[in-house]
Parts: structure tokens; sequence; C-alpha cells
């Protein structure tokens, strides 16, 4: 019988601990949770307290098979998942399904994968805290509440497949309404009004100093008249302040400002960051990176304070604690932080030194001297007039945490650069002025969330917590109620004034605005689901509901609040509401938008979600005639497609002529604009449009297709026809009813017989059986 069994959630965690722990222990992983909700049912007992129906998913049987058999030999198991809820959980889960027995059982937590903090743990152990598990089990049920009540109206009143979730919805609500605000804002002219003043210095030359006038101006009229106005003016610095400026560094990282600072500056995805930060995690890099605490430990500390001593000196250290101020936030983690704050690098991926880079300098920087800065403003005044002109600059002093790391910020572009210093001023002083210029300047519409600053406005609202950011941003994009995407900017004319040599210019310059990058958008889809819950299911999509929703779990979480009085008081009202909406007959299709009559057949023209997206409707069912649909394109939306738009989408299918001897058209569908030959579809690429391709183009298109279709099947087999030889994206594999089998590299592709490939066939099926992680990655396409 062997002595400890230590069961983790990652094989990567596993490696790290088992390097840690001597021979009397055995460490194997869960791969996370081994039961859950049954997938296909609502597996919550309503009546009874709303008891959970948990089931053990195919691919983890023999899994559990495996961990039931070695618990059983091991005079302790010791359950080592994460200091999280869902961790607690998964331990609880081990407990109940391994048949584990108290006194042979022990939980325990770390917050760092470190030989200390290991050693620490076994010597602390605890029991399962009970309150924790229930706090994840009402979430996960609330949530399969919501789901499974809200997505079958879904599908009758909007459309077939579609689904809904608690935070979910909330996230897609913040992103539809961000849309509309951008749609309907109107841009507002005003003129910026900046000098160059010439200085004189003690050796004769002059330097320049750029000023600007204290207030915009709004009109054209009255900007030409205030630099008419200084064309005979006399310009006087009127007055001189220099005061000192300290900077604080911001507070360590927590999962949610690690996402947002990973995206500004190393353009990760919510997501990507966390993945990264799980690998550093389990290599023993970083504490753990499931956090919304700010706190870091004596040991963090003591170590940064070291590692700036030896680094930059005394005068950099300022040792100092941070609070956390985010809406129901949990003080029981440490921040996010190097585990040795020695280790300025550490081994890995690109992607993985990057990573570890910014927590390292964010951690320093936290613990380093305040910036001293002094910032110098002059103001400037005009002699025949009531405005004046102030320039303002900042000099660093003592550069303090500056000297390692800066913050970014999402709207970075629009702030204005001060960090100059002013030439030598003197109070009285008169200034000759170079160029004064006028340039109309536009009021800015708010900006699209990117997924960090959705993070951010989540966190703020204090919807979901450390652990459901990516998950949620993840799932809004995979149901397609969101997409991230990039916006071509448009052309502007704008008016610049200038007062040169006495004389005013008048000019026009063009400018290309509005670009945006790696924004996200609402589809159709996502704003019509938005609406229709919004209207019927106001509780669910409302911020504060939401928020007092986490509020109620933590207060399980603390041992507060009973987890099924939670669910009751939810159901009592969400049931009935549902049931409701059920028996309510619609009008009109839900989204559907009228937008006038075709002039030739004086018939309705709306738009709709059809069954695969948006399309735009000619009549309706009560006509004679059927109605007429027409997909519509990528980039136009229901809410803003004008009549014009949408009949214009009924020129298309379109025939362009004959090659082969078979008629070539051009139409749109479900994917986009495409050409058709012979029962052959081939997209049309974004640069042609679909109204003005050619024939030839068409032709060149179709032959292109067929080459590359070609490369793509390298050989099938007439006596099993569901398998064939692939030239894949990654190389070539084997294709073999619907699931794809890699080739390895020694082989050529074209060598292999039947019997061979399903050799192949046969090795990866049985090993995927055994290896749930292998088993997980496995292809398998949807036939």
């Amino acid at each position: 019988m062997q002595k400890n069994l230590v069961i983790v959630e990652s094989p990567a965690k596993a490696k790290t601990i088992e390097k840690f722990l001597g021979k009397d222990f055995k460490v194997l992983s869960s791969y996370g949770h081994i039961r859950d909700l049954k997938k296909k049912e609502f597996s919550i007992d309503v009546e009874n307290d709303f008891k959970p129906d948990y089931e053990i998913p195919a691919d983890k049987r023999a899994l559990v098979n495996t961990l039931k058999a070695e618990a059983k030999n091991a005079e302790t198991v010791w359950l080592a998942s994460d200091e999280d809820r869902e961790g607690e959980a998964i331990a609880w889960h081990l407990y109940e399904v391994l048949k584990l027995k108290p006194e042979n059982t022990k939980r325990i937590v770390f917050h760092e994968i470190t030989k200390s903090a290991i050693l620490k743990a076994i010597e602390q152990p605890r029991s399962i805290d009970l309150n924790l598990v229930n706090a994840q089990q009402a979430r996960r049920i609330l949530d399969r509440i919501v789901g499974f009540e809200l997505s079958p109206i879904l599908w009758r009143k909007v459309k077939p497949a579609l689904s809904a979730g608690r935070v979910q919805s909330v996230a897609v609500r913040l992103i539809v309404e961000r849309e509309r605000e951008v749609n309907a804002f109107k841009t507002e002219a005003s003129y910026r009004i900046t000098a160059i003043f010439l200085v004189p210095e003690a050796d004769g030359r002059s330097v320049e100093m750029k000023a600007e006038l204290a207030r915009r101006i709004k009109t054209k009229e009255e900007a030409n008249a205030l630099l008419a106005s200084c064309q005979q003016a006399f310009f006087t610095i009127e007055d001189i302040t220099t005061r000192p400026v300290k900077k604080t560094p911001p507070a360590p990282f927590t999962t949610s400002t690690l996402q947002q600072e990973a995206a500004r500056k190393l353009g990760y995805t919510v997501a990507q960051t966390m993945i990264i930060a799980q690998r550093l995690y389990e290599s023993g890099y970083i504490t753990y990176m499931r956090t919304d605490s700010v706190n870091l430990s004596e040991f963090a500390t003591q170590g940064s304070k070291a590692a700036i001593a030896q680094m930059m000196g005394e005068r950099y250290i300022h040792s100092r604690r941070f609070e956390t101020k985010t809406k129901g936030a949990q003080e029981a983690h440490e921040a996010i932080r190097p585990t040795y704050m020695e280790h300025q690098a550490v081994e890995g991926t690109a992607q993985e030194k990057k990573l570890y880079d910014l927590i390292w300098k964010r951690t320093i920087a936290s613990q380093m001297a305040d910036a001293e800065l002094e910032k110098t403003t002059a103001t400037i005044s005009i002699s025949n007039s009531g405005d004046v002109f102030t320039a303002v600059g900042e000099v660093i002093k003592f550069d303090g945490f500056l000297r390692v790391y800066r913050e970014s910020f999402d709207d970075e572009s629009d702030q204005e650069d001060e960090s100059r210093l002013l030439p030598p001023l003197k109070k009285g002083q008169q200034l000759e002025h170079g160029p004064i210029v006028a340039t109309e300047r536009f009021t800015q519409r708010p900006a699209r969330y990117t997924e960090a600053s959705l993070v951010r406005k989540l966190e703020e609202l204090g919807i979901g917590r450390p652990s459901t950011y990516a998950p949620t941003i993840s799932t809004i994009q995979q149901r397609e109620y969101v997409e991230k995407g990039n916006k071509d900017g448009e052309e502007r004319i704008y008016n610049v004034l200038t007062l040169v040599n006495q004389q005013i210019k008048d000019e026009d310059h063009k400018e290309v605005v509005g670009a945006e990058k790696s924004k996200l958008f609402p589809t159709d889809i996502g704003t019509v689901v938005n609406d229709f819950l919004t209207e019927y299911f106001p509780d669910i999509l409302d911020y504060n509901f939401t928020a007092s929703v986490e509020k109620e779990f933590d207060e399980v979480a603390e041992g507060e609040t009973q987890w099924s009085s939670i669910l009751k008081n939810f159901y009592d009202q969400f049931h009935p509401a549902v049931e409701k909406t059920l028996s309510t007959k619609m009008e009109h299709r839900v989204g559907e938008r009228i937008l006038g009559t075709e002039p030739e057949t004086n018939k309705t023209v709306s738009v709709k979600i059809g069954r695969f997206g948006p399309v735009v409707q000619i009549g309706t069912a009560e006509d004679e005639e059927k109605p007429r649909f027409a997909p519509m394109k990528k980039g136009q939306s229901i809410e803003t497609i004008s009549l014009e738009e949408a009949l214009e989408l009924f020129k298309l299918p379109r025939t362009l002529g004959e090659y082969e001897g078979k008629v070539v058209n051009v139409g749109i569908g479900r994917f986009g604009p495409y050409i058709q030959h012979s029962g052959v579809y081939v997209s049309l690429p974004k640069t042609l449009d679909p109204m003005e391709v050619t024939l030839d183009e068409a032709e060149q298109l179709i032959l292109e297709k067929r080459a590359k279709d070609a490369q793509r099947h390298i050989k099938k087999f007439e006596e099993e026809p569901d398998l064939e030889i692939m030239n894949g994206r990654y190389g070539p594999y084997i294709a073999y009813k619907g699931t794809n089998y890699k080739i390895p590299k020694d082989i050529v592709p074209t060598d292999l017989n039947l019997k061979s490939c399903m050799e192949l066939i046969k090795i990866q099926d049985e090993k995927a059986a055994t290896s749930p992680a292998k088993g997980r990655k496995r292809t398998t396409k949807k036939k």
C-alpha cells in the first residue's frame, strides 16, 4: 500500500508538485471536474430543495476508475485542487465520487507552487469548506435554470438553436447599448486654438514654446475674429506657477487588471492571457492567477525590497499596502505576482516570457518610491481680449517607479503629452508670436468595447468574478451574439485657419476618422435576443440584479446565507415569467422591422432574423404569392439598413454568362457573396463586388478553386469510401467517419495503403481512450 496520493486539477501542476514531494507521494491529475450536471437534461430537482443530479461524463469514466483504485491503495488522500470556489467544488466531487473517508482524506491549498508553499500546506491540512462548495453549486444551478428555461423561449420566439446565459446576456446588453450610443451620437465641431511663441534666451537666440487657448471656440466666425484680434495684440506672461507633483505606482495585478494591461501592452485576448498565466502558475513562476485581491504577502514585499535595493538602490524603495476597491472583491487571495521577486526572467515561450515580465515589473513597481515631477503652467494674456493662452511643461525630478513601469490606458491616443520642459520665463515678459492656428476639431463618439474595457466595466458593476470574465467573453463570441472585428475609418473634411505673417489663411484638410481595431460589435441576432430578453425578463438583464446575485453567492461562501433559499427566491419570480412569455402571442416576429414598400408591387419590405441569420423579406405570409427573401450582406444591420439598400439585395443572384457550356451565377448566401458554376460554389473575395464582378474574374476564381481542391485530396480507396487522405492546414491527415487522424512526419502520405491507414486509426483511438487530456484534443468534424 502506497502512503500518500495527491490529486490536483491539471497534469502540468502534477508534474511540478511531484518534484517537491518525496517517494512517499504519488501525484495524479483529475483534469478539472470529474462530474457535472447532465448535459442534455435539466438535472435539478426543484421540488427537493433544488437538488442537483450529477453524472460522470463518458470521457472521464476510465480516469475515475484509475483514481478510485489509487485512492483505495493509499493510506492518505490529499485533495490539492485550486483554492477558489471552483477548486473547492472539484475537491468535494472527488471526495464524493471516490467514496473517500474523512479519517484518511485531507484538503490542502496553496497560493503558489513552490516547495515551501507545498510543504507548508501539507503541515496545515483542513477539511473541505462546504460553504465554498455551496456557493459554486448555487452559481452552477442558477445558471442552469436560466439557460434551460430561457433557451426554449428563444427557439420559439426568435430562432432555433439559440441559448441564453445569465452573465453572458448582461455582457451582450452592455455591447448593444454602447453600439446604439455610437449610432445615435451626433458630432459637434469646435475650434482648438494653438500658438507658437518665441522666447528669447540669454545668448540672443529664440526658442519656440507651444501654448493653447484656455477654451474651445464654437464657430468659424468666432475663431476668425480671434485670429484677427491677435494681428494687433501684445502677448504678455501674466502668471507662472510651478508646483511639485507626485505619481504613485498602480497596485499589483488582479485577474481583471492583468487581462486589461496584457491586452493593451501585449495585444493578448482575455482568454489568451488566462491560458498563458495558467501555464506560468503551473510551472511555479507566478502565484494563483484568479484573484481580485491586491494584497501582497510579507514574503513578497521583503523580496521586492531586496530586489529594488540590489538593482536600483535604497532611494527607490517604498513598501506599501494596497486596498481593493472593486465591488464584492474577495481578500482571501494574494495579488498575482512572481513567486520569487529575485527572478527577473523565466524560461518558457516568448508569450510566457512577455507576460511574466509584465507581472514582474508591475509587482516591483508597486513597492517603489513615487515619481517626483515638477509641473509649470504659464498663463499668457492677449492685450485686446479676455482670453488667455496656457503653456504647460512637466519635468521629472526623480523617476521612482517610472524607471520600471508605466501603466497603459484605453484612451491613450487622446492624451496630450506634457512631459516637456518650458524655456526660462519671467512674469510680465512680452512675447512675440509665430503661427497661431485654429483647427476645427470634433467631439468623439463613445468608444466601442474591447475585451479589456468590457472586463473593466463588468468588474465596476460587480458582475462576475475573476474566474468568469474570460469564459463570458469567449461564450458570447462563440454563440455569435457578438463579434470581434475592425472598422475602416471614414474620410472627413476639417477647416484650419492660420495666422502667419499678419495674414489669415483659410484651408480645408482631409483626415480619416473612426477606424477601430479589435472592437466588440453586436450581431443582429445578439441585438434581437438582447431586446427580447430586456422586454420580457428585465430582472435577468438588470445590472444591479446581476451584481446582487453575485453578492448573495459571496454570502453563501461566507456561511451567512442558505444557497437553496437564494435559488427558491429567484425561481419563484423567474419561472412564472417564463410561462407567461411562452403563452404570449406576438403580432410580429421578434426583431422584425418594416422598411416600407417595394415600388413595383407595393408589397411590404421588412427585415428580420431568419433561420440562417438576418434576411430581407418582400411580401407577407398573407399575400397570394409566397414572400421573397434575400440574405443581408456582411456589415449590414437590421437596425440601420435602409429601404434602398434592402431592395438592392434582390438584384442578386445575377447571371454572368456561360463557361464550359454551363451557366455562371453570382449570388449572396449565408456566408457572403459567391460564384456558382456546375454545382460548385466559390466564395467571392472582399476585393470584388458581387454587383460588378465580371465573367473573366469568375472564371479565374473557378480555376483557382479547382487547383486548390486537387491539392487537398491526396488519396481515396474505393473499398472504403468513408476514408480519405487529405492535405490540411497543418499538413496531411486521415479523415475517417467524421474524425481526423494524424499522419506521423516520417510517413509519406501517398505510400499509405488502406491497411496501414486502419492501423494508424486503431493506434490513435486506443491512445485517446486511455488519455483523458488527449482524448479531448482529438478533432471531430460534425457531419
